[in-house]
């Protein structure tokens, strides 16, 4: 991988976005290097949780930049279906951090501009530092987002928020992205990788099966009434009461032990 660096440890995969000289930002390469590394992950049982991080810039700054975009140079003489084409490409690996089983959680280190929000809010969980900079600055280019920033940044903090954001291209901190709900969690800068560690080993811990199946209950009922949503979600409760760690987990609840919960 050019534009990529993993390092698995204690079921945590640590992935980081490794574009020096463009502050990562997202290119084709780097797109496509992303959908491949993470349907590998997901086909990992010794890989639990994964944190998707931003590398550090030229001169060695580990909290410059957490992706500081799309890649523009590669964008600037994009005709109309080579921009869809584009947006289609991020699409896949955008749609893995959201459905894969593992939970994605993105440690935001810097700059999450354009592209770079658009990842962040394709993971289950965004932990910040509190160096961080959100913004959708699109429209000021005369284009719009193309990575799911409409659709996702209007799903997280509300749709009156989500304009205001794609329409002014303001900037926020990320005490203001915690403030509207587009962040988990602000740490400093130097607690960032540990708290993600940690929150990881702590999501670890429970039962990784039943974890994996609560993400996709919550993902896929988001969208539907209600009525097929609690349906869909006593169907899921039904399959998990057929494992081994609900046998597991209940049986040490009720014996006051240690649960070892094995499944996933």
């Amino acid at each position: 991988m050019n534009n990529l660096k993993l390092d698995v440890a204690d079921q945590i995969a640590v992935l980081t976005i490794s574009r020096p000289g463009a502050l990562n930002a997202l290119n084709s390469e780097t797109l496509d290097e992303l959908n491949t590394v993470l349907s590998e992950i997901e086909a990992r049982d010794d890989v639990k949780v994964v944190i998707l991080t931003g590398g550090p810039d030229k001169k060695d700054n580990a909290f410059k930049s957490f992706v500081a975009g799309a890649d523009i140079a590669e964008m600037v003489n994009f005709s109309a279906a080579e921009a869809r084409a584009f947006g289609m490409r991020a699409a896949e690996p955008f749609f893995k951090l959201m459905n894969m089983r593992q939970v994605t959680i993105a440690a935001v280190n810097g700059f999450a501009l354009g592209g770079g929000c658009e990842i962040a809010m394709a993971c289950d969980i965004r932990i910040a530092s509190d160096n961080a900079t959100f913004a959708q600055p699109e429209t000021g280019l005369g284009i719009i987002p193309g990575f799911g920033g409409t659709q996702r940044l209007a799903r997280l903090v509300g749709m009156g928020r989500a304009k205001e954001l794609i329409f002014t291209c303001d900037n926020i901190d990320a005490a203001e992205a915690y403030r509207i709900g587009l962040v988990n969690k602000v740490v400093a800068k130097e607690e960032l990788m540990d708290t993600a560690r940690k929150m990881a080993s702590k999501i670890i811990s429970k039962g990784s099966y039943a974890v994996s199946i609560a993400k996709a209950a919550i993902n896929n009922g988001y969208d539907m009434d209600i009525k097929n949503a609690v349906e869909m979600e006593a169907n899921l409760f039904g399959i998990t009461c057929s494992t081994h760690d609900k046998t597991e987990g209940m049986t040490a609840f009720l014996e006051r032990r240690a649960a070892d919960l094995t499944d996933f």
